[in-house]
């Protein structure tokens, strides 16, 4: 329900029940034809049968599903929804509570602020801030130029390095903003850090 919600919710037409059903339809005839042209998706579903449909492998399927993607977006929540025979809304909910899955598609580079109690004691706050200013971009989204992702996160489980910052994939322990920074930089600029 919540997936009808979100896929509804912008639209300015008020829609009967009959014609939500019509659409909701047409738009995953469209999404599952996508999906098809996609060799993710032939892992995808690899995963799901590995795990025989089960409910109960909810997590395991959306960590793959990021895995491959990069992203869980409404396409895909609706076709793990629907291979595990759940309700959208739970597939959503859960997606939604971890902060682990990203529910849009991520810049080209993506730095994650470890925002736990040690690391936000050792400054975590200052160096994310210092990047928004510096990037012109607010933490969970994307600069326009779709170059750039900052997120943050409750915890990465490296306590003794705090501040820790993920950029691209890479944990950096003591962060200072300006170590933060100048790997960005260095980052757009397509060079190696």
């Amino acid at each position: 329900m919540a997936l009808l919600y979100f896929i509804y919710k912008n639209r300015s037409v008020p829609y009967s029940v009959v014609q939500r059903k019509a659409l909701f339809k047409a738009e995953n005839r469209r999404d599952s034809e996508m999906l098809k042209e996609d060799n993710r998706k032939v892992m995808l579903e690899k995963t799901i049968k590995e795990h025989q449909y089960q409910a109960s492998s909810l997590l395991e399927i959306l960590h793959k599903t990021q895995e491959l993607y990069g992203y869980i977006n409404k396409d895909l929540l609706s076709f793990v929804a629907e291979s595990l025979k759940l309700p959208p809304s739970h597939v959503y909910g859960v997606a939604a509570f971890y902060n682990y899955f990203r529910l849009k598609q991520p810049g080209e580079h993506v730095v994650t602020t470890c925002l736990g109690t040690a690391c936000y004691v050792k400054g975590a706050e200052e160096i994310i801030s210092a990047v928004e200013k510096e990037f012109k971009v607010q933490r969970g989204n994307t600069t326009a130029d779709g170059r750039l992702s900052v997120f943050i996160t409750r915890c990465i489980g490296a306590c003794a390095m705090a501040p820790s910052i993920v950029v691209d994939d890479e944990v950096i322990g003591k962060a200072t903003k300006e170590i933060i920074i100048e790997r960005i930089k260095l980052l757009l600029e397509g060079k190696k850090p």
